[in-house]
């Protein structure tokens, strides 16, 4: 049941707020002033809070601004607060929403606009709780797990170029972990509060690359239906990571490399060019040096993309880190299946170091998922002979 305080310094508002809410099924508490109101809102967790904008001794701003500043003080999860304020004073209520406001209603209380605000502003409550929890698991898969001197490495070029707006190419055999190294180096950037935006350039048809990449305009080509912002724009402020970029097609490649040079793209079916602020990282599994004595890749571009080259050492180059690697799968898939988690004994961790790993990180995890399935709480090096 949702927890919502109502502060009003006038009684029938604040009984009627009161019975409404109720009615609906929410728990409801009430304060008679700002200084009551912010008082319980500081001292007990709701989900929303309503405070009339003018009041005694303290007026809905000063509650509103500070509550938040508390809040990020502490700490704490802040309730969206919705202000409530009398006709003719709507220019307060836009103050109060630059200062962080969910919204506002308006005296005489409509019905049917506060019962859609109270569902509105906890829905949005609910959905900054569970992108919070979801970046939390994100994190935790995009973690760089081990301490052996290869890794130790890579670290800390990420350490180094993250903060910088330096262009960086990712190599390394598929399953080692390319995605991951794109993705610390974007949230350890001043551009982490921006879009982050993938594209596997080897599943795009090459036909269809450069609409993907660069947009369309409406009628540009059969399908073409409407205009369509393409991948440069959507990671306009942030970063465009473009893995797999050996496979991408000549021609494509041309125009991201004007796209590096000028800053600026150019939708299919268009001669607008629309200027975007996009900080590019690529990866690939191929040697580009020799894609590019092939024919198949442009060395101007290469040199564009190569400023900060960070290669990703082979599972079978670290060995010493798939312990590590081992509990760490173990603890993140059994949490998933809501299992307890399972342990692998010493020999069945040496049995898994003895192999070698040609599908890298990628066929690891997998091997433990198979093994955490298959075999019991505690995992032999039997099993691993059986499931592996």
């Amino acid at each position: 049941m949702a927890k919502i305080l109502v502060i009003d310094d006038e009684r029938a508002i604040r009984n009627t707020l009161k019975d409404i809410l109720e009615f609906e099924g929410y728990s409801v508490d009430v304060a008679e002033n700002g200084r009551i109101g912010l008082e319980k809102a500081l001292s007990t967790t709701y989900d929303l809070i309503f405070t009339d904008i003018k009041m005694p001794e303290m007026d809905g701003m000063e509650v509103l601004q500070t509550y938040r500043q508390t809040a990020v003080q502490q700490g704490n999860e802040e309730a969206p607060i919705v202000m409530i304020t009398g006709h003719g004073s709507v220019d307060n209520a836009v103050d109060a929403l630059k200062s962080g406001a969910f919204d506002f209603i308006q005296k005489p209380l409509d019905l049917n606009r506060l019962l859609l605000t109270t569902k509105h502003a906890l829905d949005h409550k609910s959905l900054v709780q569970e992108t919070k929890v979801l970046r939390k698991k994100i994190g935790k898969r995009n973690q760089m797990i081990g301490n052996s001197d290869a890794i130790s490495r890579v670290r800390a070029i990420i350490d180094k170029v993250a903060a910088t707006e330096a262009r960086v190419l990712i190599t390394g055999a598929n399953g080692t972990g390319k995605e991951v190294v794109a993705h610390l180096i974007h949230e350890n950037s001043t551009r982490a509060k921006g879009p982050l935006v993938e594209v596997n350039c080897a599943a795009i048809p090459s036909e269809l690359i450069e609409s993907e990449l660069f947009g369309h305009t409406k009628g540009s080509f059969t399908s073409a239906i409407k205009d369509r912002a393409g991948k440069f724009e959507q990671a306009d402020g942030g970063t465009l990571f473009l893995d797999e970029i050996g496979d991408m097609s000549l021609s494509a490649q041309a125009k991201v490399l004007r796209a590096l040079q000028e800053n600026e793209i150019t939708r299919v079916g268009s001669d607008k060019p629309i200027k975007v602020n996009v900080r590019v990282i690529a990866a690939t599994n191929k040697n580009l040096q020799q894609e590019i004595a092939d024919g198949h890749f442009r060395e101007d571009l290469f040199h564009r993309l190569n400023v900060i080259p960070i290669h990703v050492p082979n599972l079978d180059d670290r060995k010493d880190d798939i312990p590590l690697l081992v509990n760490h799968f173990a603890e993140l898939i059994c949490k998933e299946q809501g299992w307890r988690t399972k342990t692998f004994d010493a020999s069945a961790i040496a049995k898994l170091q003895e192999r070698s790993w040609h599908g890298n990180i990628r066929e690891l995890r997998n091997v433990v998922e198979r093994l955490i399935i298959l075999a019991g709480d505690t995992i032999t090096d039997q099993d691993v002979a059986d499931y592996a």
